[in-house]
């Protein structure tokens, strides 16, 4: 039964994808997401264990790389379209957990000791009548005292702060008032550069763009960029390669423009 629905599933995703291809409408579209949305639980529920990003962010993210996939298929190379499909969504979490990610790397090990300590805390409270003390906590982790409280530091730390913090007794308003802008001209050069950059990624043809995606953005090897669009490795070492030179030449032409 469950081998047959999959079936059913698998021909009614191809048959929409050759509608949607002759006719790209935006409820098809939605029958299609609605169709392979497993694909994006089965991700979302991987990078739930290696992220602290709730379930219903992941399904979002990874539901656009879902509509990318849906909007690229090309019916005629042959390959499933769930194979197509998962690196685009998968690639959509991995940048979007890159983009969130802190600074600051916390051991695997502290980590694991904090997501310990939320359930021994509310067992200690409930046993206890009140908060335990570092002292309780440690001695129910089973770790020092002074590991405990660097674990807390490090949790506590890891989020950054925001410049637009408001500074109480000051009244220069907020934190970044308060700090030499010295830098302020080089993150504004950075703001620049990535809209250049995507300026200029536009004006590549599409087939050398899509290389450039894949390999940069999704994170393929240039074999499995290969393999997806139907050209050999060769061809895709030499799109990066011509893609980059491009880029650089059109990003210069962009900043000279802006001048």
């Amino acid at each position: 039964m469950v081998a047959t629905s999959r079936f059913q599933a698998k021909g009614s995703t191809l048959e929409l994808l050759r509608l949607y291809q002759s006719n790209p409408d935006l409820n098809l579209r939605n029958q299609l997401v609605q169709l392979n949305i497993g694909l994006v639980r089965r991700e979302a529920y991987r990078w739930l264990q290696q992220s602290n990003e709730t379930f219903d962010d992941l399904m979002q993210v990874g539901s656009l790389g879902l509509i990318r996939a849906i909007e690229r298929f090309d019916m005629g190379k042959g390959y499933a379209f769930s194979s197509f499909a998962i690196p685009y969504i998968r690639g959509e979490i991995q940048h979007y957990l890159r983009d969130k990610s802190t600074s600051m790397r916390i051991p695997r090990r502290w980590q694991a000791l904090q997501s310990q300590s939320a359930r021994v805390i509310r067992q200690l409270q409930a046993d206890l009548g009140r908060l335990p003390n570092d002292a309780e906590i440690s001695a129910a982790l089973d770790i020092s005292i002074a590991e405990w409280q660097d674990v807390k530091l490090a949790t506590r730390n890891r989020s950054l702060l925001s410049l637009d913090a408001p500074v109480q007794d000051e009244e220069s308003g907020c934190l970044g008032d308060l700090l030499p802008d010295l830098k302020y001209r080089s993150f504004q050069l950075a703001q620049e550069d990535q809209l250049r950059l995507q300026q200029a990624l536009h004006q590549l043809e599409n087939r050398t763009r899509e290389v450039l995606e894949f390999v940069f953005l999704y994170d393929l090897t240039q074999k499995e960029t290969a393999e997806r669009m139907g050209i050999s490795a060769v061809t895709v070492s030499r799109r990066v390669k011509q893609g980059l030179k491009h880029l650089q030449v059109l990003m210069v032409s962009n900043e000279d423009e802006t001048a």
